[in-house]
């Protein structure tokens, strides 16, 4: 089969050609016909997180070795499975989209389908060979979601940047009629957020972003406020809304976004950052006590959280996100993209 790999971190990607994988055990094979490019991608292709201050964290150290074929949002045809694969044989053939967010599958964190937790991550397009390849190979059954009725290059992204955006919203309790959810960032997963939001029940959402079509992006699909945060007024500008904020969700994970995303909170309000943009954050341990915020990272999100989304977005109340397709042989210039900040919505690889 044809697929392309991170060979070499800060390198491009680069064409290989392997044999098919043959499903063994419970392992199911699913040929792949569309794999969103995701902003995380890029950071696998440097082969490090910016932790700030001069500090990196490095992929190698963390169990990830090259070459890497990546691509998370693996959606595609079940064409074969193992011997102790527990799913019918009338199932080949069907489309599946891929939960790949998956750890060792023994531990008890695993066993509570919490797989994103665990110690010992074995994700697909990271630790294992994802979707930037004609076929995918995929642990167990468990693993894939019925997308049916739902158009599948959009459906490839909630693998990733709808169920890391579900996930993050799940975690904002706040009262969904009257308090200000502010969402930070409205790239891929940042759009994402804003429409399952919407979704979700949540009546009034802010968003803060650099540019402004993006920002006329947000207006339209059910934003009710849109600021510059490199504007002077534009944290006096929310904080002076009903209510103040009562939550920010962080798409971006920058010290930036973080400083402004904290300072804006009204008191007992929740800081969810998602965004590995990288950097660091200062936090006054008295301020944070009196003005009792809280500050949570929201890493992707697990099975039954993408099962859930899928629920709802099969209900029709989760509007489509931008797509646009390219070719797997486009897959470097898709993600050059992607780091300049050229992309609105997502990209997604169809494969036939």
């Amino acid at each position: 089969m044809r697929a392309f790999a991170v060979k070499m971190f800060c390198e491009p990607v680069q064409s290989m050609e392997l044999a098919d994988p043959q499903p063994k055990g419970t392992e199911v094979l699913i040929e792949v016909t569309r794999c969103g490019v995701c902003h995380s991608d890029l950071h696998i292709q440097d082969g490090f997180y910016d932790l700030g201050g001069g500090k990196k964290l490095s992929l190698a150290d963390r169990g990830v070795s090259v070459p890497v074929i990546m691509g998370h949002e693996v959606l595609g045809k079940l064409i074969a499975k193992g011997p102790e694969a527990e799913i019918a044989d009338s199932e080949i053939g069907k489309t599946f989209l891929v939960y790949p967010w998956l750890g060792c599958g023994t531990c008890d964190i695993c066993q509570r389908d919490e797989e994103n937790y665990c110690t010992k991550p074995s994700s697909i397009g990271v630790y294992r060979p994802g979707g930037y390849a004609e076929k995918c190979l995929v642990p167990h059954p468990k693993h894939l979601v019925d997308v049916t009725g739902v158009d599948p290059t959009l459906a490839s992204t909630y693998a990733c940047s709808g169920i890391t955006a579900y996930s993050a919203l799940k975690k904002a309790e706040i009262n969904k009629d009257k308090d200000l959810l502010v969402i930070m960032g409205l790239g891929g997963v940042g759009m994402s957020g804003l429409l399952i939001a919407s979704a979700l029940g949540f009546k009034n959402i802010a968003v803060a972003d650099i540019d402004p079509a993006k920002r006329d992006l947000a207006m339209k699909n059910g934003a009710k406020l849109a600021v510059d945060p490199r504007d002077a007024n534009a944290m006096t500008t929310l904080q002076a809304q009903p209510g103040g904020v009562a939550a920010a969700i962080d798409f971006v994970g920058a010290k930036a976004t973080a400083d402004f995303a904290v300072g804006a909170l009204r008191k007992g309000g929740f800081y969810i950052v998602v965004g590995l943009f990288g950097g660091d954050m200062t936090l006054s341990i008295p301020l944070v006590v009196l003005r009792a915020i809280t500050v949570r990272g929201s890493y992707v999100g697990n099975l039954k959280e993408l099962r859930e989304l899928i629920a709802l977005v099969k209900s029709g109340k989760v509007k489509p996100m931008p797509v646009e397709t390219v070719s797997l042989n486009g897959v470097n210039d898709a993600l050059d993209r992607l780091r300049a900040g050229k992309v609105s919505g997502r990209l997604v690889i169809a494969n036939g």
